[in-house]
């Protein structure tokens, strides 16, 4: 299938290092959704979204178009893999409660997606799109993590980026709107937790590939004096922006 793969490359370090969302948007996303039978989770990956749905919904079904990433999901027994695209299921009409997109709406065909969802959602049911911003850590780190993004690696962004940079505010989002309360992820990571992060991004593996050389190796040496202790943790933090609608 045709799709735009910015992740299959790094698929083994997308399980590892990309973080997971906090427990209490699935409550929430729950506590909404008009019944708590079936989720779909739509662009998976690793299926970070799909284990954490899996802790309220009976049954969670997991489509991602990469094989790749799919082989690397963690498994869970309620959560079904498929290979499939957001705008082609396979999902029977008229089948799930809730459809979640986890850092990967910007990425599809909207018109066909949202279409598919409304194809497959039940009525009152609910759809939450959500992306991460810049993560947050401390004053010195912050400053470098920004110029590492914007002025580094910053010409190989995908232009869907630019969706992600602005919140989700620009998207598209043909249904009734639904107010969330305000998430944010926060974790607890190492200096090489970090770096392995960073490589996970498209823009970083672009400027591998367009320049032939690694971008983190000069970001690394900056990092050490302001994290000298590789096993030292920081607390990092990413705010989350949601579009929910219903249905």
């Amino acid at each position: 299938m045709s799709f735009k793969d910015h992740f299959s490359t790094q698929a083994t370090d997308y399980a590892r290092f990309r973080p997971n969302y906090p427990a209490g948007l699935f409550a929430w996303l729950a506590g909404i959704a008009p019944m708590r039978g079936t989720a779909w989770d739509c662009g998976t990956g690793s299926g970070q979204a799909a284990c954490g749905l899996a802790a309220h919904f009976g049954h969670v079904i997991a489509t991602d178009p990469s094989r790749r990433q799919l082989d690397h999901a963690e498994p869970h027994p309620r959560v079904e893999y498929r290979q499939a695209s957001a705008e082609v299921s396979l999902l029977d009409t008229a089948s799930v409660d809730l459809v979640t997109v986890a850092q990967a709406i910007h990425w599809f065909d909207l018109e066909k997606f949202y279409a598919e969802a409304r194809r497959v959602l039940k009525p009152g049911g609910v759809i939450a799109a959500w992306t991460y911003t810049l993560l947050d850590v401390e004053a010195g780190i912050d400053a470098l993590l920004t110029h590492f993004y914007r002025n580094v690696i910053g010409p190989y962004w995908p232009p869907e980026r630019r969706m992600v940079d602005d919140r989700y505010r620009s998207l598209p989002f043909p249904f009734e709107p639904v107010e969330p309360p305000a998430f944010e992820i926060r974790t607890e990571w190492s200096r090489d937790d970090l770096l392995g992060y960073l490589g996970t991004w498209s823009a970083t593996q672009a400027y591998i590939k367009a320049r032939g050389s690694d971008p983190l190796e000069d970001f690394g040496r900056r990092l050490l004096p302001l994290w000298p202790d590789p096993a030292q943790k920081k607390i990092l933090r990413w705010p989350l922006h949601l579009r929910v609608g219903r249905v």
